[in-house]
């Protein structure tokens, strides 16, 4: 990298992580140097030599240029796991738009100020007979706590100091008089906090692979050993065994010295994942989500810097755990959104995963029953390799499912949320005592506007997506708007189509369908499972342990119930207004609910016993709700793509939402002008297709004011050079760089 200038970061390890200084490059260093690596710099007033990483290479110069101390010299061994994450971060930066600093705390392992836990041992410093003598004097003195001490290190002379203090109620001034007295020894140790649940154990075994199973790893596995490295996409429908594929292939890994990356899009899969990892490789196995304390993630840091463990399993931000050696990440379910970044830097999980492999020389695999467009197009194109299981492996056949059709429930006089079809089969389920789930579709949600007697729902007719109802937050008057390009309408009262009055948004919740199951069904045990349910630590475990044991006969919930679960006795999934995401004001809206319907019915007969489906609709029609009905992906894809490449939308396309947030409404909606008109004038050759500026669907947050717009084109370089343009008129114009988000390919409208 050329440049006159390099920004420097001191200390990565400070739990704000340091601002960076500018030094000169001088001449002998120039084009030498690169982003990530470590160098020896003047710091302080006395000059003392230090180390630091460069973070950036630059012409632009932010001080004085007479004042800038020059970079002394490279630290040898090139660029460390350190540098590898400074790296990584620039690459963010550059690729997504945000600061670097907020890239750095994205990636790196930040410490944090945290009480090492230290495990105490009292261990016996006379022999038994003596320690017996010593408890009977301490007796007759009447010495009641010294006495239980000793009798119970004749029996045993080395004893948890947690066991004394708890279980024989001895005091810690007791303990310090004894050591005083030079009876005992109190020795301290170090230690990790464990952030795996209790009560796991390690068996050792392992399934047996089916040939086609057996085909894929060996595939992958040989590639690996031939210096071979590229991302794989396995694509297996719901029970098709792609877990015991991910952890042969981790095995395999482990046997050639590197280190594996576990992603999973969900806390609530975390356990289940967790528990079947640990039985297969023991303590070498840990775990990284946002429910574990301070200290327990600062400690799988560590842990992981150190090389103790072999696998990091979790959410996106386990991508970032500190192995030197990694060889490996699997990103399980890659479609899900949670793997898109919701704060800056807006970063996709998939693409961070496919760089790190690069700088790692690793490789990666991403697994899923509905796999994203974007990773299906790309291995249409070959730029991925695909592989397939389309079995079930432990035999059982795909669930029969039933499409309901809501509309004729509401002509037939049925009001209520279940159908005829679904309640029927509850009461059959509760007989045999096999267990249900029910799913509320609530993905997505924002507000759209549908006809309950014929469908219809009220649409942009630019943009192809469903307009969403806002109330004016001073007139209090609804209208209906398109979060795309700006398009209104005044709220209607009956329907266009048919003229019916029942045209309004839709409202129901999990707490509403608990309560009508238990008024409907009196006998059934309900367990509902949502944001309200799951707040504590150990919520999703204690819900999902329940269940699995059979304590209860339905659960009821959000999409966190249909992922990756595997119920032997769930045999009956019915899934309640399917329409919530098929409308929610996306162009993703389509391949969100084909998604969710397909991982939702996969929940059903995954055992030897039979399943049944039941999805609940105001348009049976729909290619969404067709195709995942028939568990048709391909059929669903080339619908879905033919879409996307009309309208110019990603993959075929891209797009980069530009975000401007400003305490005054009407200097956020200039700066948005501003910045668009700059697009269009310097990037006239390139024609971009700009929509907007218009108010966010959620026009004030926190008294900030929020404005949109949208840049489409087909080469996703073009918008990267786009987003680099406006930086600079940003930094130019001294503009808050925070008050300025960019969001390419974003997972959600705003």
């Amino acid at each position: 990298m050329t440049g006159r200038f390099a920004n420097i970061i001191v200390n990565i390890s400070h739990e704000k992580v340091d601002r960076p200084f500018q030094y000169r490059i001088p001449d002998a260093l120039r084009g030498k140097l690169e982003v990530g690596m470590a160098v020896m710099i003047p710091f302080g007033l006395g000059n003392k030599r230090i180390k630091g990483y460069v973070m950036e290479i630059t012409d632009r110069i932010d001080y004085d240029e007479e004042k800038l101390k020059a970079v002394d010299s490279i630290v040898k061994g090139g660029i460390s796991a350190q540098g590898d994450s400074i790296r990584l971060a620039w690459w963010i930066r550059e690729n997504y738009g945000s600061t670097m600093i907020a890239a750095l705390k994205t990636v790196l392992p930040v410490k944090r100020k945290i009480k090492q836990v230290v495990k105490r041992t009292i261990v016996c410093k006379v022999d038994a007979g003596t320690a017996g003598i010593k408890a009977q004097e301490f007796e007759s003195k009447h010495q009641s706590a010294r006495a239980r001490l000793m009798r119970e290190l004749a029996a045993q002379p080395v004893l948890p100091q947690t066991l004394v203090t708890g279980k024989l109620n001895v005091t810690t001034q007791t303990i310090q008089a004894l050591e005083k007295a030079g009876l005992i020894e109190v020795q301290t140790e170090d230690t990790y906090r464990n952030a795996l649940p209790e009560k796991l154990s390690v068996s050792g075994s392992k399934k047996q692979l089916s040939e086609n199973q057996g085909r894929i790893v060996d595939s992958i596995a040989d590639d690996f050993r031939a210096g071979v490295r590229q991302t794989y996409l396995i694509h297996g429908v719901t029970g098709s065994g792609k877990t015991e594929v991910y952890m042969e292939l981790i095995e395999r890994i482990i046997a050639e010295g590197r280190q594996a990356i576990m992603l999973i899009p969900e806390i609530a899969l975390t356990y289940q994942t967790l528990v079947r990892f640990y039985q297969r490789f023991g303590e070498r196995v840990s775990v990284m989500n946002s429910r574990l304390s301070a200290g327990e993630r600062s400690d799988q840091y560590e842990r992981a810097a150190k090389g103790d463990i072999d696998i990091m399993i979790g959410p996106r931000s386990a991508l970032f755990a500190p192995f030197e050696r990694l060889g490996l990440v699997i990103m399980d379910e890659e479609h899900e959104g949670s793997y898109k970044s919701e704060s800056m830097p807006k970063y996709h999980a998939r693409e961070v995963a496919g760089e790190l492999c690069r700088m790692k020389d690793a490789s990666l695999v991403l697994g899923s029953a509905t796999p994203s467009i974007e990773s299906y197009y790309r291995a249409k194109k070959g730029e991925i390799k695909m592989f397939a299981l389309h079995e079930r492996i432990a035999g059982g056949q795909l669930p029969k499912v039933y499409v309901e059709d809501l509309r004729s429930e509401l002509k037939n006089g049925n009001r209520s949320i279940f159908s005829r079809k679904l309640y029927s089969l509850i009461e059959d389920r509760l007989k045999k005592r096999e267990q249900t789930m029910l799913f509320i579709n609530r993905r997505g949600y924002a507000g759209f506007v549908s006809c309950r007697a014929c469908g219809h729902v009220m649409k942009c007719p630019h943009c192809d997506v469903s307009l969403s109802e806002h109330t004016d937050r001073y007139q209090k008057v609804s209208r209906l708007v398109c979060h795309y390009c700006g398009y209104e309408m005044p709220r209607v009262t009956s329907c266009p189509k048919c003229d019916s009055k029942y045209i309004l948004g839709f409202r129901a919740g999990t707490q509403q369908i608990e309560e009508l199951l238990r008024k409907e069904f009196p006998t059934a045990r309900v367990l509902r499972m949502d944001a309200d349910t799951t707040k504590s630590k150990d919520s999703y475990e204690h819900i999902l342990s329940q269940f699995a044991s059979g304590e209860a006969d339905i659960l009821v919930g959000t999409q966190m119930i249909v992922k990756g679960h595997d119920f032997a006795k769930v045999t009956l999934v019915g899934i309640l207004a399917a329409d919530m995401s098929l409308h929610a004001g996306d162009y993703r809206a389509g391949e969100r609910t084909f998604q969710l319907l397909t991982q939702a019915a996969g929940r059903a007969g995954r055992s030897a016993l039979p399943g049944e489906v039941v999805i609940q609709t105001y348009q049976p029609e729909h290619y969404a709700v067709v195709h995942a009905a028939s568990q048709d992906y391909e059929g669903f894809y080339k619908e879905e793509i033919s879409y996307r490449d009309l309208m110019g939308y990603p993959p075929v396309a891209h797009m980069m939402a530009v975000l401007v947030l400003s305490e005054e409404e009407q200097t956020g909606a200039e700066h948005a002008k501003m910045l668009v008109e700059h697009a269009k004038r310097q990037f006239e050759d390139k024609r971009p297709v700009i929509i907007g500026p218009t108010e966010a669907m959620i026009g004030k947050i926190n008294d900030i004011y929020r404005c949109v717009f949208y840049i489409k084109h087909r080469e996703y370089q073009v918008l990267t050079r786009i987003k680099d343009a406006l930086e600079q008129t940003i930094h130019a114009r001294q503009w808050n760089a925070d008050s300025i988000q960019f969001d390419f390919d974003p997972m959600n409208n705003y």
